[in-house]
């Protein structure tokens, strides 16, 4: 009977399907499993994408300021602003980024004060000068709202000139403070250019369009001219302190010599009013406690913005100068 069924090429027709179809149902069982397999892959993929997405998206928006950053309202507070470093234009206290803090400060209707912290050893007249008239100014604005300068490490010069538009001024014991003076510094080349056989050649339009020229000759009457116009900054410099301080003065010949000294001796001499750090004043004096900060801070695309320009300038620099060595333009020793 065996025999026949393997003889039989009926039989042996209908045994081959029945094998192709089970392997064929194996192969899309898998096939479909696979298939299953890698849209759940993708899906749980798309999804982690997604959420790592909205997470980094989220990073930058508040790191942008776009939620308002810090200056969302919380009620009554006391608002700080930052006078830290040299001051000039462009730098890190200028008299634009300093005027739209102080605005913001103004504006925000839970301000009850404003503290400024001062740690500047000074730097421009003229843009502290611009700073001092707008302390002035928004004060008559907003008389209810007093100004007060809190000084850490140091608050001369030009740092002082800003100080002395403040109701009061609040010092540690070991801050300095004062400074009142100005000064224009510079180096001469005239000997120097005379022992290694350089000789000064210029041509000006104008008498005095070489005035103070560090590779010439001191001139006399570029010297007085100079000297006067130190002085007369200088007398600025004193009217504004003795109007930001009035009688609590103790105005003596050192007073606007230059000379700088402690906090506590500033006290005595009424260049400040009384010890005491930002925290202190808030709770103390302005009699709230929260403080919210409205010192002028550059968005995160302008910070990386310089990074990048400065990172790409030294890339470049260092560039030009592999460059030039191999061309053997320079020469090490």
């Amino acid at each position: 009977m065996s025999e026949e069924n393997q003889n039989n090429p009926a039989n042996a027709s209908s045994a081959v399907p029945e094998d192709n179809r089970w392997q064929r149902d194996t192969i899309e069982k898998l096939a479909s499993s696979a298939l299953t397999e890698q849209k759940t892959a993708w899906r749980w993929g798309t999804f982690f994408k997604a959420l790592t997405f909205i997470y980094l998206f989220t990073l930058l928006f508040v790191a942008m300021g776009w939620f308002g950053g810090g200056k969302g309202h919380i009620g009554a507070h006391t608002a700080l602003i930052e006078v830290s470093g040299v001051i000039q234009a462009g730098g890190d206290v200028n008299a634009d980024s300093f005027m739209s803090s102080l605005r913001d400060a103004y504006e925000d209707k839970g301000t009850k004060g404003i503290i400024l912290r001062i740690n500047s050893p000074g730097g421009s007249p003229v843009q502290a000068g611009i700073i001092n008239d707008e302390i002035k100014r928004q004060k008559k604005l907003h008389p209810t709202i007093p100004v007060y300068a809190v000084v850490e490490d140091i608050c001369a010069s030009g740092g002082y000139y800003i100080a002395a538009a403040a109701d009061k001024i609040y010092v540690d014991k070991g801050s300095i403070v004062g400074s009142i003076g100005v000064l224009m510094d510079g180096y001469g080349f005239t000997e120097v250019m005379k022992k290694i056989g350089v000789e000064r050649r210029l041509m000006t339009a104008g008498e005095n369009k070489a005035m103070l020229d560090p590779f010439s000759p001191v001139n006399p009457k570029h010297q007085a001219l100079a000297q006067a116009m130190l002085d007369q900054i200088h007398e600025q410099f004193k009217t504004v302190v003795r109007q930001g301080r009035g009688n609590r003065l103790k105005e003596t010949p050192e007073t606007f010599s230059g000379l700088f000294w402690s906090g506590e001796e500033s006290i005595k001499i009424g260049l400040a009013d009384a010890l005491g750090s930002a925290d202190f004043v808030a709770r103390e004096v302005i009699k709230q406690e929260e403080i919210k900060d409205f010192t002028y801070q550059e968005d995160f695309a302008s910070r990386i913005a310089k990074r990048v320009g400065a990172g790409a300038s030294a890339a470049l620099g260092e560039t030009l100068a592999k460059q030039m060595i191999e061309a053997g333009q320079v020469k090490l020793h």
